[in-house]
């Protein structure tokens, strides 16, 4: 058992990130990875689960759902397998957060002060608001960390999606964006790391295998990572839950070795027997060449080693 948490684990990530003690942490990997484009003074977990009247749209679970102290939302997830469909399902999640924004009534009542207008109801309904007015959005972010490739993103390690123009590049609407962060592609050793970012990246994807944080991570934040993520630190319920959570992904790891090795073992069988079978064809042609040239038989036998019943054939 390693001394820190796996966060390519479910139970693992949210014990880092997901829960009030991990908020510190959380907004600092949220800033790193905003830097430039937004900064977070605060913000609050929501309910992570979509508990929405469409039949096919409850059961939604994000890994965490947050909402900053100015209105933006943002969604993470840790995805540590690769599965049909991730872009369509990353792309339905964030278009989903984005319709609660408007899930709301056009118009409000209000009550009228006593001795008011004569009316049969004691409530009037305010003016509906411009018809425009119930579409204004606050940004949504969609944060994507995934522990394999996708090959419908580019081979690189961070992939940042807006809507834009298509001509030229310019951000038509803000408020929708999504960041993939594909970990396989993270290349640099510790000694290369030379922003917060690229450190906290590097912690995340390499702490499982360390028995102490390195020295090199002096910053509060590693410590502060270092006590939330220590396994020895964990609950009772935390380590059960957290013990089986390793289980299921080295299971999991464990069959997709053996399903690459049984896909890599038909390749290599699949080059082997074209070979078998190109060289056949090569003999084949070549017999057929000498037997139009009026070459007896058993000479052409001799030549290629296809048998005289093969040679009749041609």
């Amino acid at each position: 058992m390693a001394h820190f948490v796996n966060p390519f684990t479910d139970i693992g990530f949210k014990i880092i990130f997901g829960q009030p003690a991990s908020k510190e942490l959380l907004i600092t990997l949220l800033n790193e990875l905003l830097a430039g484009e937004h900064h977070i003074e605060d913000l609050t977990f929501i309910d992570k689960e979509d508990n929405s009247d469409n039949v096919n749209d409850r059961g939604i679970i994000f890994d965490l759902y947050c909402l900053t102290s100015s209105g933006e939302y943002i969604i993470v997830e840790m995805q540590n397998r690769w599965h049909s469909n991730f872009l369509d399902r990353t792309l339905y999640y964030v278009c989903r957060a984005i319709s609660r924004l408007i899930e709301r009534p056009i118009t409000d009542e209000v009550e009228l002060p006593a001795g008011g207008k004569d009316s049969v109801s004691d409530t009037v309904s305010e003016a509906p608001l411009r018809y425009g007015d119930r579409y204004k959005l606050s940004t949504v972010y969609g944060i994507f960390l995934m522990n394999f490739k996708e090959g419908k993103l580019e081979p690189k390690f961070r992939t940042d999606t807006v809507v834009a123009d298509r001509e030229n590049g310019r951000t038509v609407n803000p408020h929708f964006r999504q960041i993939y962060l594909q970990f396989p592609y993270f290349t640099k050793q510790l000694e290369e790391c030379e922003t917060l970012y690229d450190k906290l990246i590097y912690a995340l994807k390499n702490m499982n295998e360390w028995n102490r944080m390195p020295d090199a991570l002096k910053e509060q934040v590693f410590k502060h990572l270092e006590r939330l993520a220590a396994v020895a630190n964990l609950s009772e319920a935390n380590r059960v839950a957290y013990d089986k959570a390793v289980d299921r992904f080295y299971v999991s790891r464990i069959y997709e070795e053996d399903m690459q090795n049984k896909v890599e073992d038909a390749m290599r069988e699949g080059r082997e027997e074209g070979k078998k079978e190109g060289k056949k064809e090569a003999k084949l042609e070549d017999a057929q060449n000498f037997k139009r040239l009026g070459v007896p038989a058993d000479i052409i036998a001799k030549a290629t080693g296809l048998s005289a019943e093969e040679i009749a054939k041609l």
